[in-house]
This record gives C-alpha cells, sequence and structure tokens, in this order.
C-alpha cells in the first residue's frame, strides 16, 4: 500500500490521462457517429466537442484497431486540395457498439454522479 508522501503514489494527473484514455473510444464512435471524417478531423472534433486533447500517434492505433474488430471502415478518398485522404466511418456493428457504451456510460456516470454529490458539498 502507497503512503502519502511516497514516490509509488498515483498522482491525479495520471488518473485523468488513464480516464480520458478509458474513454477515447466512445469518444471517437461518438465523433463518427454523423457520418464519415478522416483522422485530423477526427482529433479537431475531439478536441471542439470536449476537453480530449490526443495525439495522432494516439488516435491512429485506435482506429486501426476498431477497423480490424468491425466496428469502423474506411475508404481512400481523393482530394482537392492534395493528397487522398482516409475517411473513417461506423460499419452497422459500429453504430450497435456505441450506443451499447452510450448506454453504459450514462447509468455508470449517473451512479458515479451520485457517490460524488456529497464531494461537493463539502461534507
Amino acid at each position: 500500500m502507497a503512503r502519502a508522501g511516497s514516490d509509488d503514489r498515483v498522482s491525479p494527473e495520471k488518473w485523468e490521462v488513464q480516464l480520458r484514455k478509458g474513454c477515447l473510444e466512445l469518444a471517437i464512435l461518438a465523433a463518427l457517429w454523423g457520418g464519415r471524417l478522416y483522422g485530423l478531423e477526427i482529433l479537431r472534433h475531439l478536441e471542439s466537442g470536449s476537453n480530449l486533447i490526443v495525439s495522432e500517434g494516439t488516435v491512429y492505433p485506435l482506429l486501426s484497431r476498431l477497423k480490424s474488430l468491425g466496428v469502423l471502415q474506411s475508404e481512400w478518398v481523393e482530394s482537392d486540395a492534395g493528397h487522398p485522404r482516409k475517411y473513417y466511418s461506423l460499419t452497422p456493428l459500429g453504430r450497435h457498439r456505441a450506443r451499447d457504451m452510450a448506454r453504459f456510460w450514462e447509468g455508470f456516470s449517473a451512479s458515479l454522479s451520485q457517490l460524488l454529490a456529497p464531494l461537493g458539498k463539502g461534507k
């Protein structure tokens, strides 16, 4: 067990990083709910629609993993502005997974909010 002041305790910043990583898959599925986006658009959507600032090195492997699971599909599209872009979109399985994850998140976050309510009241 870690003692207060010891070097091996988990800092709040590390906890936040883990929480954000854990929510990233749901955030990506939600970003793609409205239609296909290419990688940079997904990153921008995450930044503007939430407090998730994520690097390309984090998102692209996750997109690849979700594609291999059949949750996403991708296609290369020629661009007027230069090089082709890889667009990602939800598959029917991805839409189902997004709904399931959102339902779980809503119940989980509501329960956690109830547990945390006394902390906001300074009790």
